[in-house]
């Protein structure tokens, strides 16, 4: 089939053309905004065409209203080319497309792991020739498939695919909000408007040619469709008037006019292909013969044909338009649609879940046996990743259920996977339909859970804690030990996100005490944590002393645990903890938790020194966790960076973004963030040497009257102000023995500092550091200068090396003055480059091949390579193997 003739849309092209003709320089993303009938189809096909001119490979995908809860049913089209090649992917990403189309049983796959797989497929696919990738009415795609394409259109910039993607205006899909370049398709001006309208209305009147171009609005398929409606009309009595009725609805029932005089065996056909979800000839041909009663050929749909409505080759049906279909189902009555999903159960008996989602659609009022079926084929959903099309299952399920007990809790199970989506909308959706139900008390305790799971950070909200807590009551007294430590885990992160005060923790911890078996799971020991860790820190220690780290194999635990530690500031168990969480979370393409792991890291990285890894977790946890929609977490965006620049000595910049942090965190008085604000300020300052205006800045860390007050993260600040709290806190009792040390008088002072240093800080370089800093410039001033020397110079080689300039700086300074030379501080590697070039160049010195890199970090191999290729000039190497030496690399120090 031809490509029609393109009018009025040269500039339009041109822009999608640019992105075709350079995609061999670097790929790209575009999304085509536009009404219904616009033109976005024909200028789709018309880029389609101008690609394999320019002897590309071209995939595409239609997005289909009934496919719209076939998980995973859009990407299986689109890939279906280039399927052969998936046994060149490694095995776990080959398992997770195989899984999420059907195609073998196995573990549940992550929703990011089968994107990762099919970026990587589309980047081998593109080896050879460039890809262009054309996607039509995303808003209809299946929700896993479009926000598998969502993720292809983020990272396919240093690949040579290009992915277009077209959208009806007024749909909210992920597609549209993932800050892509749009392309926004009006109506035709008048010129081209009245070329198109004379080859489609030249035998009309004067008259009704002008009531079509009013009515058209420049609209390209009206000017095709509404004069035929306007020839059909007498016969059919369907009224296409003007300004009845949107344009829209107007070019449906333009279509359906012509649909009304087909024959009874074409119409039956017609409305087959609309109700399924499939584009097969066979099984439409054996689903209208159902309908019918009798058999319905290949001859029933030439009629269909003849009337421009459709078009089909020896396997596949597809109408000339969507509007097509929408027009067959207005036509249609509820009982004729009913009738036909009923038909196409009948056809698919051997395809249980298709036949039980069209039995679903048929049902007409309560049907237990539907009901069942479909809470037993959600769990298929859910196998082949696909949470979206789980909850849709559920939903429908309670809507045939006759118990009202049982409709309410699928209802809350549907919710629980909406949280694992992130929706809280959709979750609040389901949960107010829940309680419209006989739940029973179990049932309202896992609503009360689910209704607290997005609001964590409701500020001073300690009538809520203890709601929470009564409720966790009666899940103990149900023996749901499970639903209890959920619900206390709500309450205690209320505790961490704004202080709720000490009635409200006690009330948590005591809780939890009650729970049976608490102490054997990870998520008692991050409720006592989290929410009193200062009261509770003997035993949190305790239980997170006990644990073998590799003991451990569930991320989910060690999410737990870490967040435990991380809450009772002791940073050396947080970071194996997470660190381990992360790397298993990166295994399965747990994105959306990675994120939160990521995050939770970067104040323990800064304590124990690891400044470098600091940045790239600040970089990447926050990217994903704006990607993966979490508005507390993407706060980090600026908040943990700012730290970074802050303690590196961009003084002026640190302020800049605590400032834009506190703007963010203010308005919702989450006091944790709050805290990290200060601490920028305060580090800035420091770094900066106005040390009077940091202590202003910290102080607020001790107040409790203060917004910025926060029982843990306020450690922080203690080796710049003491404050004596009991707490097995290792971070603030190694920064108190900084603060005694740099306090004391003359006379106590060195007994202090070499206290101090004779702890082991083998994991504390950066407190360390710091100490000697302190230590030598004590003796430099007590006019014990050689002995000032070999500290100062400890302390310089590791401001230098974790990338603390303005110590460093610091430390140069006070050697020049203990007389000796020093030589300015050359830059380091990792200053030259950004966050994310620095892990990809670690892992590369690391001997991970670009393959290995790209599944560890969600990235395509030649988008490594491209990194790569920009890394190299900035370091000053040839060769890949020149990585490690030049990582590792000290520069001079003194002289």
């Amino acid at each position: 089939m031809t490509t029609p003739t393109l009018t009025g849309r040269d500039e339009e092209l041109g822009v999608l053309t640019g992105h075709i003709d350079q995609v061999a320089a670097g790929g790209g993303a575009i999304v085509v905004l536009g009404d219904p009938g616009i033109g976005k189809t024909s200028l789709l096909r018309a880029a389609a065409d101008r690609g394999r001119a320019a002897g590309h490979r071209v995939l595409a995908v239609t997005g289909i209203q009934a496919e719209a809860h076939l998980p995973f049913a859009g990407l299986h089209h689109l890939l279906r080319p280039v399927l052969s090649d998936v046994d060149r992917l490694p095995a776990t990403q080959r398992e997770a497309l195989s899984t999420a189309f059907g195609l073998s049983d196995g573990p549940p796959p992550q929703p990011f792991m089968i994107a990762l797989a099919t970026l990587n497929l589309l980047a081998e696919a593109a080896a050879g020739h460039p890809l262009l990738i054309v996607a039509d009415d995303v808003q209809w795609l299946d929700p896993p498939t479009q926000d598998v394409l969502t993720f292809l259109a983020r990272r396919v910039s240093s690949d040579p695919v290009v992915v277009i993607g077209a959208v009806r205006r007024g749909y909210d899909v992920a597609f549209t909000t993932a800050e892509l370049p749009e392309l926004e398709l009006r109506g035709l001006d008048e010129t081209p408007a009245r070329e198109v309208l004379a080859r489609h209305a030249a035998d009309l009147s004067y008259a009704d040619q002008e009531r079509v171009f009013r009515e058209a609005a420049g609209n390209p398929l009206a000017l095709v469709e509404l004069p035929l409606a306007i020839r059909a009309v007498a016969s059919s009595g369907l009224e296409t008037g003007p300004g009845l009725v949107p344009l829209t609805a107007r070019l449906e029932r333009a279509f359906a006019a012509r649909v009304a005089d087909l024959p009874a065996l074409t119409r039956d056909a017609l409305l087959i292909a609309a109700v399924d979800n499939a584009d097969d000839l066979p099984e439409i041909l054996a689903g209208a013969s159902a309908l019918a009663g009798q058999p319905v050929t290949v001859a029933a749909l030439e009629t269909a044909v003849t009337a421009g409505l459709l078009r089909f080759d020896d396997l596949h049906v597809q109408f000339r338009h969507p509007l097509v279909r929408s027009g067959v189902l207005q036509l249609e009555t509820v009982t004729r649609r009913y009738a036909a999903h009923a038909a196409l159960a009948e056809v698919l008996a051997g395809e249980p879940y298709r036949c039980t989602w069209h039995r679903a659609q048929s049902a007409n009022g309560r049907d237990d046996e539907v009901a069942d079926e479909l809470e037993a084929a959600h769990v298929v959903a859910l196998r082949r990743g696909s949470a979206t099309e789980a909850i849709w299952a559920l939903e429908r399920s309670a809507q045939l259920t006759t118990d009202s007990a049982k409709r309410g809790r699928r209802l809350l199970l549907a919710a629980e996977h909406a949280f694992g989506l992130g929706r809280a909308d959709l979750v609040d959706q389901l949960l107010t339909r829940a309680a419209r139900t006989s739940l029973s008390r179990l049932d309202e305790a896992r609503m009360a859970w689910l209704r607290e799971i997005f609001n964590d950070g409701v500020p001073g909200d300690a009538g809520r804690v203890l709601a929470l807590c009564d409720t966790a009551r009666e899940a103990i007294d149900a023996d749901d030990a499970n639903l209890a430590l959920n619900l206390l885990v709500g309450a205690a992160l209320r505790c961490w996100w704004a202080d709720t005060g000490p009635a409200a923790r006690a009330e948590v911890t005591k809780v939890a005490h009650l729970v049976n078996g608490g102490p054997d799971d990870p998520r008692y020991a991050a409720v006592l944590g989290v929410s009193d860790p200062v009261v509770q820190g003997q035993e949190v220690s305790a239980i997170l002393n006990g644990v073998v780290l590799e003991d451990v194999a569930d991320p989910a635990a060690l999410w737990m645990l870490g967040m435990a530690a991380h809450a009772m500031q002791a940073p050396v168990h947080a970071a194996d903890f997470l660190g381990r969480a992360e790397a298993k979370l990166r295994q399965q393409g747990s994105l959306a938790l990675l994120s939160q792991v990521l995050i939770m890291q970067v104040l323990d990285n800064l304590e124990l020194g690891d400044w470098d890894r600091a940045a790239s977790c600040a970089e990447e946890g926050s990217r994903l966790a704006h990607e993966t929609g979490q508005p507390i977490w993407d706060i980090s965006r600026l908040l943990l960076p700012g730290m970074i620049v802050a303690l590196r000595g961009d003084n002026e910049r640190a302020q800049e973004m605590a400032a834009e942090v506190e703007r963010a965190a203010g308005a919702r008085s989450l006091n944790n963030l709050l805290c990290c604000v200060q601490l920028i300020r305060g580090f800035g300052l420091i770094s900066a040497g106005r040390h009077a205006d940091a202590y202003g800045e910290l102080s607020r860390l001790f107040d409790p009257a203060d917004p910025a007050f926060h029982l843990a993260d306020r450690y922080h600040g203690v080796m710049f102000l003491a404050e004596a709290v009991t707490t097995p806190a290792p971070t603030l009792h190694r920064q108190l023995s900084y603060a005694r040390a740099v306090l004391a008088d003359d006379d106590e002072a060195e007994e202090l500092f070499t206290a101090a240093l004779r702890a082991d800080l083998t994991r504390w370089p950066w407190l360390r550091a710091r100490l000697e800093l302190a230590y030598g410039r004590w003796l430099r001033r007590q006019r014990r200068v050689a002995e000032s020397r070999p500290p100062l110079r400890a302390a310089q080689l590791t401001f230098d090396l974790i990338g603390a300039r303005s110590w460093g700086d610091q430390a140069r300074s006070e050697l020049r003055a203990a007389g000796e030379r020093t030589q300015a501080r050359q830059p380091r590697a990792q200053d030259l480059l950004s966050a994310q070039e620095m892990q990809i160049a670690t892992l590369a010195a690391e001997g991970l091949s670009n393959r290995e890199i790209g599944e560890r970090l969600y990235l395509s191999p030649r988008t490594v390579g491209s990194h790569l290729y920009r890394i190299f000039p900035k370091l000053e190497i040839t060769a890949r193997a020149q990585l490690a030496a030049k990582l590792s690399q000290p520069e001079p120090s003194e002289r």
